[in-house]
């Protein structure tokens, strides 16, 4: 194996076309907006090969002191085998310090993740393609800057963090729907621009029939577009997805270190992901 220079750096603007480069390579959708996304609520890394290509990334989404996700794990094809990966997962280790971790796995990841203590805790199904017309529901609105307080508690009820970050970029990037029972939000959803189209994401609603209704939100005002749900494979949301044009096309191994004990069933479940990488 020829001898190859490499050295983990924090990862900066400077970076991106890299990261893009390396995303495509391993097939991910994510575009150069997806990505500064990304590194505009994480800290990371890069590997750099002998002082000029980016041969793998790695990003640490902090959420308060609650949790953090790795994501973005990607090494360059022809420098796998060469203990990368881990370094790079150390690294972000030790910069997300005492919080607990969570991540989405390949099959190609998930031996790594196990000998660094990471353990499954479910499966994420993505589902994407151009849903079938649907009917505006009737219970939904959009939501407006007066309703981001309430928005963001719900998440925190239903992720068991504070995302308040993430859900404010969501508002500014994107657009947030919701539905109120008298004069409180109980359920919300969010769609931005992500990939081959657009990503619905994060879905927060007490059950299966408020989650429908925020999806279907979505759909009929995007007809003939592209879109994108990754829900957990508990969840019952994915059969209902694939009845509507949403086709399953793969997903990941939902993992944790270490994994948490619930003291008690939020009253709000999160029915669909941000996107893998986020949460």
């Amino acid at each position: 194996m020829q001898s190859i220079d490499i050295t983990i750096v924090p990862i900066g603007q400077e970076h991106l076309d890299g990261a893009v480069r390396l995303s495509r390579q391993a097939g991910w959708p994510h575009r150069l907006e997806d990505w500064r996304l990304a590194i505009d609520l994480s800290e990371g890394f890069v590997a750099i090969a002998d002082g000029r290509e980016v041969a793998g990334t790695i990003l640490m989404t902090p959420y308060g002191k609650e949790c953090a996700t790795i994501n973005m794990v990607i090494v360059d094809e022809g420098m796998r085998g060469r203990g990368v990966g881990r370094r790079l997962m150390e690294a972000a280790m030790g910069l997300a310090g005492g919080r607990p971790l969570r991540l989405v796995a390949t099959a190609d990841g998930l031996p790594l993740y196990e000998r660094l203590g990471f353990r499954e805790t479910g499966s994420i199904v993505q589902h994407q393609g151009i849903a079938v017309a649907i009917a505006a529901p009737e219970n939904t609105h959009v939501a407006v800057a007066g309703d981001l307080p309430a928005i963001i508690d719900l998440d925190r009820q239903a992720y068991g963090a504070d995302r308040t970050a993430l859900i404010r970029k969501l508002a500014d990037v994107g657009t947030l729907a919701l539905i109120r029972r008298g004069d409180s939000v109980s359920a919300f959803a969010a769609m931005r621009s992500f990939g081959r189209g657009e990503v619905i994401g994060p879905v927060v609603a007490p059950h299966l029939d408020d989650a429908k209704a925020l999806v279907s939100h979505f759909i009929s005002r995007r007809q003939g577009a592209y879109l994108r749900v990754d829900t957990g494979a508990g969840t019952g949301l994915a059969p209902w997805l694939a009845d509507h044009g949403l086709a399953p096309v793969g997903g990941g191994i939902a993992m944790a270190r270490p994994v948490a004990i619930p003291h008690a069933a939020p009253a709000v479940t999160t029915f669909a992901l941000a996107n893998q990488a986020l949460g």
